[in-house]
């Protein structure tokens, strides 16, 4: 959502000072939660820090037996690019096998030809609001805040559990059909958020959205109830963004980070207005502000990151914070080009996101590389600028890290997130370099199969998500109708 709206009141006391220590120890981090059937603190942390070791790593519940796909080109992402003529065993939700055809192997579930074409890590969508699919193009061309404030926020005031519901399954067929394996989401009703994606059997990583208005405790108790709900789903503390926020909910979130060792994510630094005016609010940048009290101290990053400074960088760079460009939302609402070649060259971890579709109004993986790479080369006036395969590397590994989902590269060992690519036509030949043509060329319609946690859930035009498209389409227009005429 675009930023630097809403202006906040300071508060009286800095952290660090007798008032703020008073101010923390008053929390209800510790008393808030009960502890269902006398479950301690320590069990229920150790239980998150478990599903939090590294990456999420998922066993359960999925898989169709053993898979081999054979008889085509990999692009594993395991250390460069390069492209072999591997195959690549799937048992159950993980990767098996990966290498040279071998005579003798075990009995297949079933057997995919590759016939040529490409097999691939699936993209992941580093940002994202899924249920905004009934705004996509409702308000369009219009300026900022009346963009906003008088179409975006009174229709989402009416949003129902059940409307959340049929939205995110609307999104998850379009995130399909794109090759996007997994998506990283802040919105509304995360019940119904993350019920939807596991009927589905999509993944979803949950980013907490609280805001200064809100039932704090309830970022505890997601992180719990999310990180223990299903191998498909998982949560990330956060809060919706500085100018949403006071320095009561960061001390609240400095709390709830360290208890679970967790990161923190937000909206960072969309727009130059959100910038300025948390200068004027604290004296700090939004990335400074959240540095200074301690939110970055397990890790994290930001979403848009289009103002940060050379200062936010280094805080960024020495962090190991991931920066999350949305270019085609950032280029639609005016809110400017984020210094992604900048990124690159500090090392700065760079993954992408969609945005959500009222101000994309895409959810389209190959539009976004286009973009973050081309965007550049204006940005700096360089033709040079960006290599493509940094992108490519940005979509399908880094922001899999930023997400802590085990499926950055197809390795054994890594979740059977995969997608394969149809090489044979026209927009991909011919085939002077593969990765490039995904990022300057590639489309949607070069997705032939989209597997998540071993799963086949789109092949050839047909989709496997336990509910028909035509189902999901029409409960989708029904929840935007009466959202829109009520």
């Amino acid at each position: 959502m675009p930023a630097g709206q809403i202006r906040q009141t300071r508060f009286l006391f800095p952290l660090g000072t007798e008032h703020a220590l008073a101010a923390a120890q008053s929390c209800q981090l510790v008393k808030a939660v009960p502890h269902a059937n006398g479950q301690s603190r320590q069990r229920r942390r150790a239980e998150v820090q478990k599903a939090h070791v590294g990456f999420h790593r998922r066993h359960a519940c999925g898989g169709e037996g053993m898979i081999r796909f054979y008889n085509g080109k990999l692009l594993s992402l395991s250390g460069g690019f390069e492209i072999s003529d591997w195959e690549v065993w799937v048992e159950e939700s993980m990767i098996l096998y990966v290498g040279p055809a071998i005579g003798a192997h075990p009995p297949f579930e079933r057997e995919i030809d590759l016939k040529g074409n490409l097999l691939m890590p699936g993209f992941k969508n580093a940002h994202a609001h899924s249920a905004m699919t009934f705004l996509r193009s409702y308000a369009d061309d219009l300026p900022l805040q009346s963009w906003l404030f008088d179409k975006v926020f009174p229709l989402e005031a009416k949003l129902t559990p059940d409307d959340i519901y049929a939205l995110t399954k609307l999104a998850i067929l379009e995130y399909l059909k794109g090759g996007i394996t997994s998506a990283f989401d802040m919105y509304y009703k995360r019940d119904a958020f993350a019920q939807a994606s596991i009927d589905c059997g999509f993944r979803m990583v949950l980013c907490g959205a609280l805001a200064a208005g809100d039932d704090w405790t309830v970022g505890e108790m997601d992180t719990i109830k999310f990180n223990n709900l299903h191998p498909l789903i998982s949560y990330i503390p956060g809060i919706h963004a500085e100018y949403t926020a006071n320095l009561d909910l960061l001390m609240f979130m400095k709390m709830l980070l360290d208890e679970y060792k967790m990161p923190f994510f937000t909206h960072n630094s969309e727009t130059k207005r959100e910038v300025e005016e948390c200068i004027e609010r604290h004296g700090l940048t939004p990335t400074q502000l959240f540095e200074e009290n301690g939110l970055f101290e397990h890790g994290g990053g930001g979403f848009h990151c289009v103002w940060l400074d050379e200062t936010d960088m280094d805080i960024f760079a020495r962090r190991g914070l991931y920066a999350v460009t949305c270019p085609a939302s950032n280029a639609k609402l005016a809110s400017g080009i984020a210094p992604v070649s900048g990124f690159l060259r500090r090392k700065i971890p760079l993954a992408i996101g969609t945005d959500g579709p009222a101000s994309n109004n895409a959810l389209n993986m190959f539009r976004e590389m286009y973009l973050a790479a081309v965007l550049q080369k204006l940005r700096e006036e360089d033709a040079a600028s960006c290599d493509a395969r940094e992108i490519l590397r940005a979509a399908c590994s880094t922001g899999a890290r930023a997400m802590r989902i085990d499926a950055d590269c197809i390795a054994p060992g890594k979740l059977a997130d995969l997608v394969v690519i149809d090489l044979h036509q026209a927009n991909m030949q011919p085939e002077h370099n593969t990765v490039k043509n995904l990022v300057y060329s590639g489309s949607n319609t070069n997705v032939l199969l989209t597997m998540v946690n071993g799963k086949i859930l789109y092949e050839d035009g047909v989709y496997h998500v336990g509910e028909s498209p035509e189902d999901i389409i029409a409960h989708a227009r029904a929840a935007t109708e009466r959202i829109i005429n009520s």
